[in-house]
């Protein structure tokens, strides 16, 4: 029992994940469990004063930071391609950046919003996994987290976009699962429903008042319930996938059918 326990856990030992908006949220829960548990995480996000933060909290030996900016696709690329040796045989991608931007009908949205949230949540998301599988085809060996939403399979008001992209991400993981079938390779889509991360600050740009609001009144997933939620996942035997897991806070149900009775 005590030799199980301790495998259990160092169940990351020997692991290198690759994750993308590891500033904040859940990204940054992931890192520190995966450190935790004696893997490596090569840390990447805009805003470089976050990942100096984290190497301050958790040391530069399990920890490669690199600033990126995911709309730049060669950036990533390049990224990916100039990890240093004891980097670069990546184990987990944790495809975790992503926006939602307004809340406003389709008729008045911002187009700019609109392209921010397909560029990051859809085009950066198949760019880092493209050159991602490239090494773990060659390795044989790998399991690829992407983050989707609720919103990819139940609509809401003002959703439009940022729904549209989270359902790209469903049917993209499933697709990929299709394609690296006889392969060791593990596709999972992590499905979450109302969270308190930043993502809601995101999403009002910056109104406290307004992201407040969201989760005013309910107790919503946190940050570390997603990442445990992805360790337990990644925990699992690796002849078992799990394709998709749809994840909500106890407070939260669907709603019903929108009727105009005007």
């Amino acid at each position: 029992m005590e030799q199980s326990i301790k495998q259990e856990n160092n169940w990351a030992k020997g692991k290198i994940a690759f994750i993308t908006g590891a500033t904040s949220g859940f990204g940054a829960a992931l890192t520190r469990r995966i450190i935790a548990a004696g893997g490596k995480v090569i840390a990447t996000g805009r805003r470089e004063e976050r990942l100096d933060e984290l190497v301050e909290e958790l040391g530069s030996g399990q920890l490669l930071t690199r600033t990126l900016d995911l709309t730049d696709t060669d950036k990533i690329e390049e990224c990916i391609k100039t990890l240093p040796s004891d980097f670069a045989d990546i184990d987990i991608l944790f495809n975790n950046a992503g926006l939602a931007l307004g809340l406003g009908g389709a008729d008045a949205a911002n187009l700019s919003d609109w392209d921010t949230m397909i560029d990051t949540n859809v085009r950066a998301l198949v760019h880092v996994t493209r050159h991602v599988l490239e090494i773990m085809v060659k390795n044989n060996r790998g399991d690829i987290i992407n983050m989707g939403s609720v919103a990819g399979t139940y609509p809401y008001v003002g959703g439009n976009v940022y729904g549209a992209t989270k359902a790209f991400v469903h049917q993209f993981s499933l697709n990929l699962r299709a394609d690296l079938l006889g392969k060791n390779i593990r596709v999972t889509n992590i499905e979450p429903g109302m969270c308190e991360t930043e993502f809601s600050l995101v999403r009002f740009k910056g109104d406290k008042s307004a992201a407040d609001n969201v989760y005013k009144g309910m107790k919503p997933l946190s940050a570390d319930d997603i990442a445990l939620t992805v360790e337990s996942v990644l925990k699992l035997p690796a002849h078992i996938n799990i394709n998709t897991l749809e994840i909500m806070p106890v407070q939260q149900a669907f709603a019903g059918f929108a009727v105009n009775r005007d």
